[in-house]
């Protein structure tokens, strides 16, 4: 060989060289970085264990249970049996049914009632608005039962009524005996069950829901705290209610808002009013750390533009019918997958409102939304030859359906 080509030949052998370290240098960079992704997975820890006997954590703009042990054991709910009570009276009073200025008349009953007390008396009669108070803020059993009394006209009516209420909820594993929670064989709720009671209290009545973040009420000259300690630990709770006897144990369902994320929790049969307090901590702490509520939708957002045949339009918007929330673990919402499906064919007329597919959401294959997607206009059938151009236009695309 010439030994003028020997340099030439290095230098081509030194350049292969580079490119193949090159190479393998950007495989492994790309091996590297699939693996990034893969790792990148939310990983969500287990939930908490709790020292009670039924406990339940969901967000209530979604519905999405976040914790559940137990959740549909019965059990007896004690004085949170009482946001029954409070939810009938602001039902009743938003219905215009009665005022919260009415006067209701103390029976005996209702006086001689033991438990947590209101200390209203025998004889007197005292407005609805008070005696509500009474009922929320300090757990008065004889206010419950002055209220059950005035509504329904004894407290065994009322418990039907509470029933009745429970079944419209779909509080499917409750039955309700008295207005207060007072021992009773039969008088059993679940977990869920109160889970879905706090978050109607909440959404169905705003204003009278206030009243459960109230701290101390006073009334005939005793000034009572409210039962609900975390309401002095936790200025992001706002309520709901306590409960406690010696077969209930000590339980709480709470709820707390932040971000523009609320949860309720519900705790049954835990040993204390510290415990059942820290237990309830506990899930609340768990859920917003690891998961929150994320808006994907607002009503009519626009999702997709459709064809329309034999309408004065040829095409029209689909649109979404409501807010739309979802839970998700916290760093997961640029993984959400939506995929829009609409009817093959869409013929006017076309009623605004009208659904014409849907929406599915999906997180790592897990679907977790399906919701319609609806007519964002109304639209008009055309004129006969137009219609007719069009059938003739859909039998020669093969989707002419015989009428």
């Amino acid at each position: 060989m010439n030994c003028s080509y020997r340099p030439l030949i290095s230098h081509y052998l030194s350049q292969s060289l580079f490119n193949c370290l090159g190479l393998l240098v950007c495989v492994a960079f790309l091996i590297s970085y699939s693996a990034s992704i893969q790792a990148r997975q939310v990983i969500i820890p287990s939930p908490p264990q709790l020292a009670a006997s039924a406990y339940f954590l969901m967000d209530t703009n979604t519905g999405r249970v976040l914790v559940e042990h137990n959740a549909d054991e019965q059990l007896p709910p004690a004085s949170m049996t009482k946001m029954m009570t409070s939810y009938i009276v602001s039902a009743e009073i938003e219905r215009g049914s009665i005022s919260p200025d009415d006067l209701v008349e103390i029976s005996v009953k209702a006086w001689k009632k033991g438990g947590s007390k209101m200390f209203i008396r025998e004889g007197t009669r005292v407005p609805v608005k008070d005696l509500l108070r009474g009922v929320i803020i300090q757990s008065g059993n004889d206010a419950s039962i002055a209220l059950a009394e005035h509504l329904a006209g004894s407290e065994e009516a009322f418990a039907d009524v509470m029933n009745q209420q429970a079944a419209l909820l779909g509080m499917t594993n409750t039955v309700f005996k008295n207005s207060t929670g007072w021992p009773e064989e039969g008088h059993v709720t679940t977990a869920r069950d109160l889970a879905i009671l706090g978050t109607a209290l909440i959404q169905d009545f705003p204003e009278h829901y206030k009243l459960y973040s109230e701290k101390y009420y006073s009334y005939n000259g005793i000034n009572q705290p409210n039962r609900n300690k975390l309401l002095f630990t936790d200025k992001t709770v706002d309520g709901i209610k306590t409960g406690h006897t010696e077969e209930a144990g000590y339980g709480l369902a709470a709820s707390s808002e932040k971000n523009g994320m609320r949860l309720v929790s519900v705790v049954i049969g835990t040993r204390s009013e510290s415990a059942r307090a820290s237990e309830s901590q506990k899930l609340l702490s768990y859920g917003f750390r690891y998961y929150y509520t994320h808006k994907l939708y607002s009503e009519g957002d626009v999702v997709n533009t459709a064809k329309v045949w034999k309408g004065k339009s040829d095409k029209m918007d689909l649109a979404i019918p409501r807010d739309v929330f979802l839970t998700v673990p916290r760093g997961s919402e640029s993984d959400l997958v939506a995929s829009v499906h609409i009817d093959q064919v869409i013929e006017a007329p076309i009623q605004q409102g009208q659904e014409l597919g849907n929406v599915v959401v999906t997180l790592q294959d897990e679907e977790l939304l399906n919701i319609p997607v609806i007519a964002s206009t109304s639209i008009e059938q055309a004129g006969f030859f137009s219609r007719i151009s069009d059938s003739i236009s859909l039998f020669f695309n093969g989707f002419f359906k015989a009428k």
